[in-house]
């Protein structure tokens, strides 16, 4: 099946043929592209032609677990109080065989979204370490977008605010691990081949937006077969004998599995499903030791959700208690904190919703994996980056009108919130500037933000702005204004790695025009191109929607940074770099792109509330082994174990790695520094292969003196049997 566009019936090509229109006409050329496509798929075998040397690497960085913001529903009582399943960093790295120097890095985070002084920090270490080979071209940081790992890396403030300001510890690790993940791959390089299959995750998202999605021109939404893409697109990753070393797949859903009343630091389901495969693969190996490298990277998520049975109130004593919430605004009895989506395990857990979507990935991943008609990918290793500031950015459009972009605002639905996380007071989604706002708020307001300008309203319009981040910049600035974009070519395959969060159809308009309106009709790849949507990457730049969905205003218009023209802006400067993918783009004929100025580094301004560690005390007629405080991150390492008797000692396991164990934490007295730690272990679906016997579980700390001191120590459990299953 085709990787970019459209899933057609013949009964939707005979309803399409009728239509008249040149953009209808324009993508019925497309189609038949991607129909010839149909056939090269199914009959294609894999050729072992060791066309690249190949390096995947693997590597933690989760940060403090701990009495730090949890990153992403923007909950300040969201503080994690433990560790479900640790943070990692997946690298892939490609280059040609006869010319390694034409070489890409992708980087799979289990994080938020990428963030410019991660990236900057990552890059400006492998200059140091490999000089002439990795830089800000061709290197990717993306994100698993999920919603339950730690806070306060990003170097702009609005991010932080929840997370009481920067978090060195946070940044730090994941830097430091991201590194290493690259380090890995690097060491690993070696000859192999690749190649490309799609198939279809039916079941593990649906569009959480669907009013706003309907605002699409009809005839544009009759291409598809659903409003979210059910498309899982699959590089697969060959050693020179043919052995399957490893993949990256892309598949757009939220990582939002996990709710905003979860306080265990996690990697919600695509975190998940990397572990579930790579266990898979390699049972026997410890989670994150494995050779083998499951990458389950981010796609156009602007609008997808894992919260598959829909949205409904949760709201007990009302009317609508249990109903669906309104289908324009979201809402239960006119306000959104009580519309909750719900996972396929909700009457189980949001752990096992996050199970469930985790294993869709995996089941569409492995049909890949094991099949014999993937298409070799063959062919040269390009990339491209370029800065481009957003505010003011004017440019024409098709049609010939000259248009602009705004400073960055985020409008009144920001404060709805979405369907996967609700917002608060009496804000809503929907909510545009035909509608009068709440007095209260447009006086609060300016109080947060310098109130908007009558030219930053009318560039923002329809979009009442709540926030004019883009005029804010005490203590430093709060959302970015000039963004990092960036494209990827291995062969047939190109990577659109975009600084934001595309809605379904944002998505499929700019890979429509990738593949269509510029790569294939300027000759730079044949008609088996392969577009994929990489994200969100880089920069975070919040959500970009179509104008349609603009209009309407639910939470991604609302949070669309730079105002309505923002995906025009996008598809005018990727489709501007196109030729530097060319197979002789290296030639030295092309200048460099014409680029704006890097953002500035903001390490320097950044602020923290947050309280430090003071001192770490044992309860009165207690030692330490019964309580801790995590000043040391352990990565690479563990906080609990669970250990066996093996051939008369005691083996370790199971670590906190391991979806089965729980480690939590709590603060029990802040003035005497006491805390206490539980630590569990479930022999359940995520655990089924656990053998009968004799086990022990222990825990790994470290307390702090009140002269500053570290000292490690160490409790163990009674030990107790377990049954064979």
């Amino acid at each position: 099946m085709p990787p970019t566009l459209f899933f057609l019936s013949p009964g939707q090509l005979e309803v399409l043929l009728k239509m008249r229109t040149a953009p209808i006409r324009a993508w019925l050329y497309a189609a038949g592209f991607l129909a010839s496509r149909i056939s090269l798929v199914t009959s294609a075998t894999q050729a072992n032609t060791n066309d690249y040397l190949l390096g995947l690497g693997i590597a933690d960085i989760t940060g403090p677990v701990v009495e730090t913001n949890i990153m992403g529903y923007a909950m300040l009582s969201q503080t994690d109080k433990g560790l479900h399943m640790r943070q990692r960093s997946r690298a892939f790295i490609i280059a040609e065989a006869l010319n390694s120097t034409n070489r890409v890095v992708f980087i799979n985070a289990d994080i938020a979204f990428g963030d410019t002084g991660i990236r900057r920090s990552v890059i400006n270490h492998l200059k140091e370490l490999y000089q002439g080979l990795y830089d800000e071209t061709n290197v990717v940081l993306s994100s698993t977008h999920q919603h339950a790992g730690v806070g306060g890396y990003t170097e702009n403030l609005l991010p932080q605010i929840t997370s009481l300001g920067y978090v060195r510890e946070t940044a730090e690790a994941i830097v430091q691990g991201t590194l290493r993940a690259v380090q890995r791959a690097h060491k690993n390089l070696a000859p192999g081949s690749l190649a490309l299959g799609n198939a279809t995750v039916a079941d593990g998202n649906i569009n959480r937006s669907p009013s706003a999605y309907l605002a699409n021109p009809s005839e544009e939404r009759g291409g598809y077969n659903s409003d979210q893409d059910k498309t899982l697109t699959l590089l697969r990753f060959h050693d020179s004998q043919g052995n399957k070393i490893g993949f990256l797949s892309f598949y757009a859903v939220h990582g939002t599995s996990l709710y905003h009343n979860n306080t265990l630091i996690s990697s919600d389901n695509k975190g998940m499903a990397a572990y579930l495969y790579e266990s898979l693969v390699e049972p026997n190996a410890m989670p994150g030791n494995t050779t083998f490298v499951a990458g389950f990277a981010q796609s156009n998520v602007g609008d997808s959700s894992p919260n598959t049975l829909g949205a409904f109130c949760e709201s007990p004593g009302k009317a609508w208690d249990g109903m669906p919430c309104e289908f324009y605004s979201s809402t239960c009895g006119g306000t959104s904190e009580d519309c909750h989506g719900r996972g396929p395990g909700f009457r189980v857990s949001d752990f096992e919703s996050n199970r469930i979507i985790a294993q869709l990935q995996v089941d569409g991943a492995r049909s890949l994996m094991n099949s014999n008609s993937l298409q070799s990918v063959t062919g040269p290793v390009r990339s491209v980056h370029t800065y481009l500031n957003m505010s003011f950015h004017s440019f024409v459009l098709p049609n010939g009108t000259t248009v602009q972009t705004c400073p960055p605002a985020l409008g009144y639905a920001f404060g709805g919130g979405t369907t996967d996380g609700p917002g608060l007071f009496d804000f809503v989604q929907s909510d545009n500037s035909s509608k009068p706002q709440n007095p209260f708020w447009e006086i609060v307001k300016g109080a947060v933000t310098p109130l908007p300008d009558n030219a930053q309203i009318a560039c923002h319009y329809p979009k009442p702005i709540l926030l004019n981040t883009g005029y804010a910049h005490l203590p430093y600035e709060w959302s970015p204004h000039t963004v990092e974009i960036q494209m990827l070519r291995v062969g047939n395959i190109v990577l659109v790695v975009i600084p934001g969060e595309l809605t379904t159809m944002a998505g499929r308009r700019m890979r429509y025009k990738r593949r269509s309106g510029s790569l294939i009709e300027d000759g730079i790849i044949g008609d088996d191109a392969y577009v994929v949507i990489a994200g969100p990457a880089n920069t975070y730049a919040h959500y970009v929607t179509t104008i349609e969905e603009y209009s309407m205003q639910r939470y991604e218009g609302a949070s669309t940074l730079f105002g309505p023209y923002t995906l025009d802006a996008y598809i005018d400067k990727y489709t501007s770099l196109v030729s530097y993918l060319a197979n002789n783009a290296t030639n030295g004929l092309l200048s460099p792109p014409h680029s704006d100025a890097a953002p500035p580094d903001l390490s320097s301004k950044q602020i923290s509330l947050r309280t430090p560690v003071i001192f770490d005390s044992p309860p009165i007629g207690h030692n330490f082994g019964d309580t801790m405080k995590d000043n040391n991150l352990r990565l690479e390492d563990t906080f609990m174990a669970v250990e066996k008797v093996i051939n008369d000692s005691w083996s370790q396991v199971r670590t906190d790695s391991h979806p089965s164990t729980i480690y939590r934490w709590t603060r029990t007295n802040i003035i005497l520094g006491t805390s206490t730690v539980n630590l569990s272990w479930c022999r359940c679906l995520t655990d089924h292969s656990a053998k009968g016997g004799t086990y022990r579980l222990v825990y790994f700390g470290d307390s702090k003196s009140i002269t500053g001191q570290t000292t490690a120590f160490t409790g163990t459990s009674s030990s107790f049997s377990v049954s064979e299953p």
